[in-house]
């Protein structure tokens, strides 16, 4: 039976449980597109606009526990894609990119949009493989998804040039063994037990792609056998939380609070975290975090099974799980202006059970992940890679994955300007996603960050780079531009009623909350 190279790339794909792609595809992918389309057990969602494509495909695979395909067009449509992909591998999300390419005849011409797609995907992958002949692109796409399973790699590309694609070949199959996932350090684990058990000045810094509820539930007890200090790294890529879970505390985003919250810590067991750094560098102070001389244990690298490496630890101990009571969510006033605390009140006692909450609020969020811990079982997806316009394409992914759940993206109306395109996508394949835009009318962030490393305060002629009143972005009709009910709100009562409307209705929308 003959077949051509794009055929046996998605049939690779599907045999392996590939079965949802994010695409924008141009003239290089349509013998891709043509296979896709040929083949049942792929489904596929238009995104116009690259970086909504990869975003997309890493909220689905961080819900979904496996990975997704983007196809996306030669270098420029790749390079539109990177920052989202930069997030994507910081986060350890396996995702599948599939770069059209030009023939192979056809690169030496240096036609307009050639470029050197190997070396720009080389930055935001963790493996980068061109294929070379229809023949042996099954090979080519199985080698990839081994290296993306195992214990050190996520995020890879597999470059299709157009002749390979439309080539014909016979129908082969090729095997995906997947490589090991890396173990906790059997003999880390009594160190660990003994620096833990010292209690105060000692820390258990828990990270990983997933906590989930278990993990969460040993480190606490761990916590309340030993006295120690329980911590997450400062951003993790999905966790589970609500419901009786105990809470966990991340260590702050801001350099100041970060090294505060640290302050004490003499003792720290890294399971499945790094020592902490901070984000960038500032003058006069340490990138790193941990005070210095602290002695430092690693019980498991990132990529392994945190919740084995917690079991061996809490069994060492001899500490057993407990049950935790949460702490009741604050009402606010209703009439009460929107800040950052009465958004967070608000948000948490309108969640309902089982959402999945893409959080990127940055300086107007600081009170939502506390008070969502309190609450509902959820799940909550935070940006490990800082690239900003994560949160609305992950919110798209997250719900082709779990469509039988509510989705709730929280982000500023600054980062929601560079994937706004999300909301046609959400539109088109209906999801249910309710977009909550903090409309603060600036980058605060960056008004904050201008001092704290030494540039100096905003100034008249600084301050419009980091403004957005000038013209203020109007999100109702934006959104309703891409097809996405809207409304504006500037009170609790207004954000509570926005908010049970949107989750008891199927379909997108969005809430723009002006704060």
């Amino acid at each position: 039976m003959t077949t051509n190279g794009a055929d046996l790339l998605v049939t690779t794909l599907a045999d392996h449980g590939v079965d949802t792609c994010f695409a924008n595809p141009g003239t290089t992918e349509m013998h891709l597109l043509a296979a896709i389309g040929r083949e049942a057990r792929m489904s596929t969602h238009l995104c116009v606009f690259e970086g909504v494509a990869t975003g997309a495909a890493d909220g689905y695979a961080r819900m979904a526990g496996k990975p997704a395909m983007t196809l996306l067009h030669l270098g420029p449509g790749l390079a539109n894609g990177m920052a989202n992909l930069h997030n994507a591998r910081k986060a350890a999300t396996p995702v599948v990119n599939v770069i059209g390419e030009h023939a192979t005849y056809h690169l030496s011409l240096n036609a307009p949009l050639a470029a050197n797609i190997e070396g720009m995907a080389a930055t935001v992958s963790d493996r980068v493989v061109t294929a070379t002949s229809p023949g042996t692109v099954a090979a080519d796409t199985a080698s990839l998804l081994e290296a993306i399973s195992g214990g050190t790699a996520r995020v890879g590309t597999i470059v299709v040039p157009n002749d390979v694609a439309w080539g014909e070949c016979n129908m082969n199959k090729a095997t995906v063994e997947p490589d090991p996932r890396p173990t906790h350090d059997a003999d880390a684990v009594a160190p660990a037990a003994a620096a833990l058990r010292q209690g105060e000045g000692s820390l258990l810094l828990i990270g990983a792609p997933f906590i989930t509820a278990r993990a969460s539930a040993l480190a606490y007890a761990i916590s309340q056998h030993t006295g120690c200090m329980v911590m997450a790294e400062a951003a993790v890529a999905r966790m589970q939380r609500g419901g009786g879970t105990p809470p966990i505390k991340r260590i702050p985003f801001h350099v100041d609070l970060a090294t505060e919250a640290l302050s004490g810590v003499k003792r720290a067991v890294l399971a499945g975290s790094r020592a902490p750094v901070a984000f960038f560098a500032y003058p006069g102070r340490s990138s790193e975090i941990l005070p210095e001389g602290t002695e430092t244990i690693a019980l498991s690298p990132a990529l392994s099974d945190l919740e084995a490496a917690l079991e061996a630890l809490a069994a060492e101990l001899g500490a057993e799980t407990a049950e935790y009571r949460p702490a009741p969510v604050p009402a606010a006033d209703p009439a009460a202006a929107i800040t950052p605390e009465t958004l967070a009140a608000t948000v948490a006692r309108t969640l309902p059970a089982n959402a999945i909450v893409a959080d990127e609020s940055i300086t107007s969020g600081a009170h939502l992940f506390p008070y969502c811990g309190e609450g509902v079982p959820h799940d909550w997806l935070n940006n490990r890679g800082g690239s900003i316009g994560y949160s609305m394409p992950v919110a798209v992914g997250a719900a082709v994955a779990c469509p039988d759940r509510d989705v709730m993206c929280l982000t500023g109306d600054g980062s929601a300007l560079y994937t706004l395109q999300s909301l046609w996508t959400m539109a088109r394949s209906r999801l249910n996603v309710t977009a909550v835009i903090l409309a603060n009318r600036t980058y605060r962030i960056l008004a904050n960050e201008m001092s704290k490393i030494g540039a100096g305060d905003p100034t008249g002629e600084t301050m419009p780079l980091m403004s957005l009143d000038d013209p203020a972005p109007d999100w109702v009709k934006l959104a309703e531009g891409h097809g996405v009910p809207a409304e504006r709100v500037d009170n609790v009562a207004g954000l509570e009623a926005a908010l049970r409307r949107a989750h008891g209705e199927a379909g997108p929308h969005l809430i723009e909350a002006v704060l």
